[in-house]
């Protein structure tokens, strides 16, 4: 099926809160609902982190889908993992200090599992994108100036690649819009299994 400006007769939903989840997909031109997953973000010991994001992605659309009557599920899960640890998103100030001390001058990978149901027939695309990401150095006072925003507490890793943590990146490998929290390309070859194109 071939959109083109025409609305899908398979509703898509999206069972995420992230707000930068949801202007991915508005930037694409979908029309989309959003339900948003109760499913706790739990990260299993002595899981690797590709199969923990892809996990936690299709328990979020799987638990959406099981709602819903209808309709392509989107279910999505980002993590920053440097030297094989996965760094979740920041319980505390100091939590997010340490995050981001542990980041900076180095280069770790971001992966973000994504998972499209359908809720009609169960029949569902798992994968994962990584991408690399270098942090430039960064003095204790600079990292204390970066917390105080506010913005690394609902962050995988304690950062914002799209916000003020941008001045602090040196470089990146791979898709930027999977460290946003949504692999674009990934989820248009997802969506394509069920017949939706975007272009």
């Amino acid at each position: 099926m071939n959109l083109r400006g025409v609305i899908p007769v398979t509703p898509i939903i999206l069972a995420s809160a992230s707000p930068r989840r949801r202007e991915l997909l508005a930037n694409l031109g979908l029309d989309f609902n959003v339900k948003v997953s109760e499913v706790n973000e739990i990260m299993e010991d002595g899981v690797p982190p590709a199969q923990l994001v892809e996990k936690l992605a299709e328990r979020k659309a799987a638990a959406v889908a099981a709602e819903s009557k209808e309709g392509l599920v989107i279910g999505a899960d980002t993590l920053v993992v440097f030297a094989g640890r996965p760094l979740g998103k920041p319980a505390s100030r100091q939590e997010a200090v340490q995050m981001i001390n542990i980041l900076q001058g180095q280069r770790h990978e971001v992966l973000t599992g994504l998972a499209v149901i359908d809720a009609a027939t169960g029949q569902s695309v798992i994968t994962h994108q990584s991408t690399a990401v270098c942090f430039k150095p960064m003095t204790r006072e600079q990292i204390e100036r970066y917390v105080n925003t506010g913005e690394p507490f609902d962050k995988a890793g304690a950062y914002a690649v799209q916000g003020k943590a941008s001045i602090f990146i040196d470089s990146i490998q791979g898709c930027y819009f999977n460290v946003v929290g949504l692999p674009v390309s990934k989820l248009a070859d997802a969506l394509r299994v069920f017949g939706v194109e975007i272009l």
